[in-house]
């Protein structure tokens, strides 16, 4: 009786534990959702190229306080503070920190020599 007691016990401790990994490996969201693109508009402001910046995220769950390298944000002509920030000389805070919803993109416009990078850095995911 013990015997059946303790096997029951382990396949019971066993179910749990592997439902416990699943859950705990298994994030609906990451940082990298956060999908950056961008483009050329055909404007030319000072000899320099305007770009169109398009950041959305492509998670069912908000993400909020998405840090990008940006490296200061060189541009030209003024950029919308509102979209994009530098936070130091290297990141730069996206959408003032405010969360990032599916179907919600974020555009700003900047003009500079080349194209810039912006990698997503990190992310405080809401689900």
């Amino acid at each position: 009786m013990a015997y059946r007691g303790t096997i029951i016990l382990f396949f019971l401790v066993s179910l749990f534990l592997a439902n416990s990994n699943q859950v705990l490996s298994t994030q609906p969201c990451r940082p990298s959702d956060i999908v950056i693109t961008q483009s050329r508009t055909n404007k030319v402001v000072e000899g320099k190229p305007e770009y169109v910046v398009s950041i959305r995220n492509a998670c069912k769950c908000a993400q909020s306080k998405v840090v990008v390298r940006c490296y200061g944000l060189s541009s030209v002509e003024s950029v919308d503070s509102r979209a994009i920030r530098a936070v130091d000389g290297e990141r730069c805070m996206l959408g003032g920190g405010r969360p990032i919803s599916k179907g919600t993109p974020l555009k700003f416009k900047y003009a500079w020599m080349t194209p810039q990078d912006f990698p997503v850095i990190s992310s405080t995911i809401h689900c």
